[in-house]
């Protein structure tokens, strides 16, 4: 009995350490195939090699990350990232600060109200008259008097203000991009969210906004194409936003059984009418009387599904397919649970309700429905496949996976992929090998990843230091390169934003251009240097540094040498003779930051345009000082009035001629380059 409780014992040890070592050698066959970079081929050192990468890969490297990286090797290096699972405890305790972080979508529609909502329910409980909110406010007292009312109901029920949801979404960005160990996981998480793009400016989708990041992008940033374009297609953000949930069969597409089923609500809706004929409720039921006779086909996911997420504009389909594929995807909708008029949080469906809508063809997926009573069921082609007539939820997956694997995809996304991480003109021969690796490898986006990396393109000339940073990624880089602590995150968006990149309220679905041309001029410059000035006089809330500390606590001897020894401290393993010429002239004048702040706010205009003035001229303009008294407006939004050389004294625990160099190194269109 001993011997044979002994031997069970060890079978179920070597099962266990079977599964254990199987799974890790699963996990492991990517670094088994790591090819070694070519950069000594392109006449790199592996510093100079080290630098490039943390130039592409991350937000921009911290103080000894090269030597960090150099160390361990530039292949293990990368293939950490391309895993993403380093541990990430600081970030983690810099993330608990906000809860909704751990809420589902119907924990955050249920907390954040937005406005109409709140005065409907108010209303309803009979906080506030709705004839006085229709009629106005005479005067000033009235309107305080209705907020104070709607404030205290706010809270009374345990609500919160719609703008703290969103200030939490943007400050938990700030802190993943400064301070995770996984940069490249981050990188991906906004180079896919920008192009599965969805704004706060629409009101259906921004409650779902949060966790469209958090649960659909962020976890597939480094999987495969197709399950990351099905799980945006499911999300509840992309449905509203491109108005997919609402996309219904047609009237002249109805079957027969569908054209009853529509009458019957029809009938019902009347009966209620005739029983009830309160004011509210008939108000009610001729808003579902509308939408019923308004609901029909929308094809705006259906053509931004080919032209932006999977095809590219010249991907070979046509306005046919468009409407074709939007039939397939019609009854692809929003759980009514989580809807935004259900603030309330009721449940749409009992179980039994739920059992026999499943046996009709519904299907039920967390915040995702599947209504089958709102699909069209009639015969489509889509690029030439045949989805039969009476098909249903499968029919959108097999477009999906079709729209996956196409060959005009695997180009289009490579070439995105190239564009962010190489230049903004990558070669055709670059494309076309991660192109050949996305399709033999079906949509692997770390194989094609690893493609690019150990292509000769990537470590040309012609990429190195080719790419320009947005004002994000200026902001988090300045801050991982002087090491700061980042306690007020939301004031660094504030500068983002006046630097142009309003931080996911862009509203188009092309989400932002990721070119040069689009974020450089003269006055986005300004306001760059701006920052940079800003940053280093510690006159960013919230945010601290400690230049000297950088240094081992030495200070530099003069102006020239603070300019090379944290040019190289910032911009590690480059060429800086020609950028410490240019930038030296702006060292010994006391009145930079006023007059760049000046500059800067006659140009606010221009600021979030994006024109394209020749490079050569604006570097001249940040090289050198203007001459001349030039008052400052003062209207430095995020950061208060210019300083004056005193006050720039009490405000930085460090040096002010250092504060001024490290902001005009920040400022320099060198430092724009990653």
């Amino acid at each position: 009995m001993k011997k044979t409780i002994q031997l069970s014992f060890l079978v179920t040890l070597l099962l266990v350490a079977g599964l254990f070592f199987s799974s890790f050698g699963e996990k492991h066959t990517l670094a088994a195939k790591a090819p070694k970079f070519p950069y000594k081929k392109a006449g790199l050192t592996e510093r100079q090699a080290a630098a490039h990468l943390l130039s592409r890969f991350t937000y921009g490297p911290k103080p000894g990350q090269v030597d960090e990286v150099v160390e361990l090797g530039l292949e293990k290096w990368f293939l950490q990232q391309l895993t993403a699972e380093l541990p990430d405890q600081d970030l983690s305790k810099r993330l608990a600060e906000f809860p909704t972080l751990k809420m589902t979508n119907q924990q955050m529609v249920q907390t954040f109200p937005q406005g109409g909502q709140l005065v409907r329910m108010a209303v309803k409980d009979g906080v506030i008259e709705q004839d006085k909110v229709k009629a106005g406010f005479a005067d000033k007292d009235a309107k305080e008097e209705y907020r104070q009312k709607l404030g205290d109901y706010l809270k009374q029920k345990g609500y919160r203000p719609e703008g703290d949801l969103y200030k939490e979404l943007i400050s938990q960005k700030i802190l993943r991009a400064t301070y995770t160990q996984n940069q490249l996981q981050e990188i991906l998480t906004s180079f896919w969210f920008n192009h599965f793009n969805v704004s706060l400016t629409n009101k259906n989708c921004s409650p779902y906004i949060l966790s469209y990041e958090r649960d659909v992008i962020r976890p597939n940033a480094l999987g495969q194409f197709e399950k990351l374009l099905l799980a945006t297609a499911k999300s509840p953000a992309m449905l509203a936003y491109l108005d997919n949930f609402k996309s219904t069969v047609s009237a002249e597409s109805l079957n027969p059984t569908q054209k009853r089923v529509e009458q019957l609500k029809l009938r019902a809706l009347e009966e209620r009418q005739a029983k009830d004929t309160s004011a509210q409720n008939m108000q009610m039921l001729e808003m579902v009387k509308q939408a019923q006779k308004k609901q029909g086909l929308n094809e705006n996911y259906a053509r931004e599904i080919m032209e932006l997420h999977t095809l590219g504009v010249d991907g070979g389909y046509t306005q046919q397919d468009v409407t074709q594929a939007a039939r397939v995807l019609t009854g692809w909708t929003i759980n009514p649970a989580i809807d935004r008029y259900n603030v309330r949080g009721k449940n749409a469906y009992s179980p039994k309700r739920l059992e026999a809508m499943t046996k009709q063809g519904y299907v039920f997926e967390n915040d995702f429905v599947f209504a089958a009573n709102k699909h069209d069921k009639g015969k489509k082609v889509v690029l030439g496949k045949v989805f039969p007539a009476n098909g249903g939820y499968e029919e959108g997956l097999e477009l999906i996976k079709m729209l996956a694997h196409h060959p005009s995809t695997a180009k289009f996304i490579s070439r995105k992929l190239a564009i962010r991480f190489v230049n903004d003109n990558p070669p055709q021969s670059l494309i076309d090998k991660m192109a050949k690796t996305f399709t033999e490898k079906k949509g692997d986006i770390q194989q094609v990843l690893l493609t690019m990396v150990a292509s000769p393109e990537f470590w040309g000339k012609e990429a190195l230091r080719e790419k320009t940073k947005s004002p994000f990624e200026l902001a988090i880089s300045s801050a991982r390169s002087l090491n700061a602590e980042v306690k007020a995150p939301y004031q660094l968006y504030n500068w983002v934003s006046k630097m142009g990149e309003r931080m996911y309220y862009y509203q188009a679905p092309t989400g932002f251009p990721d070119k040069g041309t689009y974020w450089i001029n003269t006055g986005s410059l300004l306001n760059r240097m701006n920052f940079g000035l800003a940053l280093a006089s510690q006159r960013i809330p919230g945010v601290s540094i400690d230049l000297m500390a950088l240094n081992q606590h030495r200070e530099p001897e003069s102006a020239e040498a603070a300019l090379a020894t944290y040019s190289s401290y910032l911009m590690p393993e480059r060429d800086l003779q020609e950028t410490i010429k240019r930038l030296t002239p702006s060292l010994n004048d006391p009145n930079f930051s006023r007059k760049v702040d000046a500059a800067a706010n006659q140009h606010t205009s221009m600021a979030s345009a994006g024109g394209q003035e020749e490079e050569e001229e604006n570097e001249a303009m940040m090289s050198t000082p203007r001459r001349g008294k030039v008052k400052s407006s003062g209207k430095n939004l995020g950061a208060g009035k210019a300083l004056s050389p005193k006050a720039l004294q009490a405000n930085n625990g460090n040096n002010t001629m250092l504060a001024q160099v490290v902001g005009i190194i920040i400022g320099s269109p060198e430092f724009q380059r990653r």
